[in-house]
């Protein structure tokens, strides 16, 4: 079994709700989830909004393949509503956002799929709640 650490965050609708399902759907499509983060409402980072985001951390465990846990996380995504992806550092309002942060130890680059996520040391709103569930 592979550890996975996604952050997830929501800046539309039932903030609470959305996350509440995200982490369900992660539970239920890619593997058992093993540890959760409490709930961070923060700032948009990298573009301008009038909503709040609402960010959490959570770790799984997967026997899948880290472009599997991608597709299973994209396909969440859009089960929650999510029509766009951020390209090219443009950023939008979003039901959902599902990041794989990290996956055991691997570094992987690939053109859609990079581990470690390379900027989730410049985010807060990812550092905070995953530094809650790596000191469990």
């Amino acid at each position: 079994m592979h550890e996975v650490y996604f952050s997830i965050g929501t800046n539309i609708g039932d903030r609470e709700a959305n996350l509440q399902r995200a982490i369900m759907l992660i539970d239920e499509k890619i593997g058992a989830v093993t540890r959760q983060s409490s709930f961070h409402d923060t700032e948009p980072w990298g573009f301008r909004s009038n909503n709040r985001f609402l960010n959490a951390a959570v770790c799984c465990l997967t026997d899948k393949s880290p472009h599997e846990v991608l597709h299973i996380c994209q396909e969440i995504e859009r089960m929650l509503g999510r029509t766009k992806k951020s390209v090219n550092g443009e950023y939008h309002d979003r039901p959902i956002d599902i990041d794989i942060l990290l996956y055991d130890d691997i570094v992987l680059d690939t053109p859609d799929l990079k581990i470690p996520h390379p900027l989730m040391k410049e985010r807060n709103f990812v550092m905070l709640p995953l530094s809650e569930i790596l000191s469990l």
